[in-house]
Parts: structure tokens; sequence; C-alpha cells
């Protein structure tokens, strides 16, 4: 197994050479135009994965997903764009295939789902109430007045636990 993958490693330059020659033989110097447009798109692409990444995890992680499903899209997605830059149309083909596969677990399936459980926050989604609060000693009777400014109608007054 490991000699053929070796195998497949060592020949995929030669028939990237190959095709591209046989290509240009064929289409002339629209080969080198595509090949240009192509690195180019490569490099636009890393650099905006590169830009995006952290916008990304911060989204991630304020929504109450996981950060490493952006973190892996993100990879993916400069993976992809290293491949547009090498010449050839093979590793254009599975860059385009990268690009095309969509985001929506980290690796490992549904093993990160199952565990989630455990290990709840809460999401942009909950219902969060912000207010400001005072103790009031009730056993002192010469409490103070609440300040005027301040509406009075929204008090809510908890029993404080000791």
């Amino acid at each position: 197994m490991r000699f053929l993958i070796f195998a497949i490693l060592l020949a995929f330059p030669f028939v990237e050479i190959a095709i591209l020659i046989e290509l240009s033989q064929r289409y002339g110097w629209w080969v080198l135009a595509y090949l240009i447009i192509i690195a180019y798109l490569g490099i636009r692409l890393i650099r905006s994965e590169k830009d995006l990444i952290a916008a990304r995890m911060f989204q991630q992680m304020g929504s109450g997903s996981n950060p490493i499903v952006a973190l892996f899209a993100t990879a993916r997605n400069m993976f992809a764009g290293v491949l547009l830059l090498i010449p050839g149309v093979i590793s254009d083909l599975i860059a385009v295939i990268l690009l095309l596969i969509p985001a929506k677990q980290p690796m490992g399936g549904g093993q990160a789902h199952q565990n989630s459980h455990a290990h709840h926050r809460a999401s942009a989604n909950d219902a969060v109430i912000e207010g400001e609060f005072t103790e009031i000693d009730e056993s002192n009777p010469h409490r103070s007045k609440p300040i005027p400014h301040q509406p009075t109608n929204n008090v809510v007054h908890l029993p404080r636990k000791d």
C-alpha cells in the first residue's frame, strides 16, 4: 500500500506535465493564459482565506458552534488555493472538488456532536436578560429610596441567599 501511494505521488508531476504538453499542442497559448489565470485565482483564494479565518472562528464561537469547523474549512480552501497555484489540470480539478465540498462538520463526522452534550454552552439564540441590581437589606427599616432617574416599575426584588 505504501508503495502504491509512493508510486502515485512520484508519477503525479509527470502526468501533469504530459497533460500540459498535450493541451499546449492542441490549444497553443491559451493554455498559458489558463495557467496564469488559475494561478492568480489561487493567490486570491489564499489571501481571502487568510483574511477571513479570524472572523469565521469568532462567528462560530459567537453562535456557540465549534470553531474547529471554520478552521478545517479554511485549511481546506487554502490547500485548494495551493493546488490552483501548481500548474496542471489534475491539481486544478482536485482543487475545484475541494472547494465544492460543503463544510458542515469537522473531521470525524458525528462523533463531535455526540460528545457535545457534556460541554453545552449558551448560544447566541438563548434569551439573555441584562440588568443591574442593588442588594436591599430587609432588616433595615431605614433603607434608601430609589434614585429618581431610574424607573422603578421594572424592579424585581429577589430574596437574598446566604
